[in-house]
């Protein structure tokens, strides 16, 4: 009898060892998937800056009266590439 409720003690101790690795487990996930979306969005809002950067830097040479740089306008007949626009909201 004293066998058996030693087995069941080694069962129960492995049960809850591999109980506690799942939860470990799933908590690792959702914080790992968390820390991946904040370095998106991260990456995200320094594109944005950049291209608020831009932007200000466009408006305060029209509003100057400074014409625009001719590097940067298109050529007639030369095709527009996405990289030339800068996002609305």
């Amino acid at each position: 009898m004293n066998e058996l409720g030693v087995n069941i003690l080694n069962i129960v101790i492995a049960v809850a060892s591999v109980a506690v690795f799942v939860i470990v487990l799933v908590v690792w996930f959702f914080l790992n998937r968390a820390s991946v979306k904040a370095n998106e969005q991260t990456a995200l809002l320094t594109e944005l800056l950049e291209q608020q950067k831009q932007q200000t830097e466009l408006l305060a040479k029209l509003t100057r009266g400074d014409p625009p740089n001719p590097a940067s306008t298109p050529v007639p007949g030369e095709p527009i590439m996405f990289k030339d626009f800068i996002a609305e909201r």
